[in-house]
């Protein structure tokens, strides 16, 4: 009974922590632009880190972007700790002057994302590949423009409409 109500609790807890939002104060004066920033090679650096705190999976990707002046190609190749390996393929599409949508395979629907200033605000749900199968997830994706170079990403993960962790991913442009 104990662990039920802590688990409870937490997860409580993990409901109500702060989130960024589009609207938060700019910190700097950098502007990002996805069309520039992916064009071309990028690397990224991440891991998962389940709600309780506990880091489950590091990776690396390697991105391969290219920009036609409509259509944002990414393709990602993931490769984990446990030397697993993963591609995923973005096709990104500029719906206004700072709004995006897209698709990969895997995707439920279409992902949303919103530029303003240096923050990037991309959502979307997935069947995310995971080691015995598949699970249904929605990221809600942020991401801040650090340096002409380097770009930071926190996305945090729901299941069923519970936070069960999140990803810290750093890219750096080639």
């Amino acid at each position: 009974m104990r662990w039920a109500i802590l688990a409870l609790g937490l997860m409580v807890l993990g409901a109500c922590t702060g989130k960024p939002s589009i609207d938060d104060a700019a910190l700097s004066e950098r502007k990002l632009n996805l069309e520039e920033f992916f064009d071309g090679r990028v690397t990224a650096y991440g891991q998962f880190q389940d709600v309780l705190g506990t880091v489950r999976r590091r990776f690396t990707v390697e991105i391969n972007g290219t920009w036609d002046g409509q259509t944002l190609t990414l393709v990602e190749d993931f490769v984990y700790e446990d030397n697993s390996t993963e591609q995923r393929v973005w096709t990104l599409r500029k719906t206004g002057p700072d709004s995006w949508e897209g698709t990969a395979p895997g995707v439920i629907g279409t992902a949303t994302g919103q530029e303003k200033g240096d923050t990037f605000s991309w959502q979307y749900t997935i069947d995310l590949p995971v080691p015995d199968g598949t699970l249904r997830v929605t990221f809600d994706d942020w991401m801040w423009l650090l340096s002409e170079d380097r770009l930071l990403n926190r996305a945090y993960i729901k299941r069923a409409g519970i936070d069960i962790g999140d990803v810290i991913i750093t890219f750096e442009k080639q």
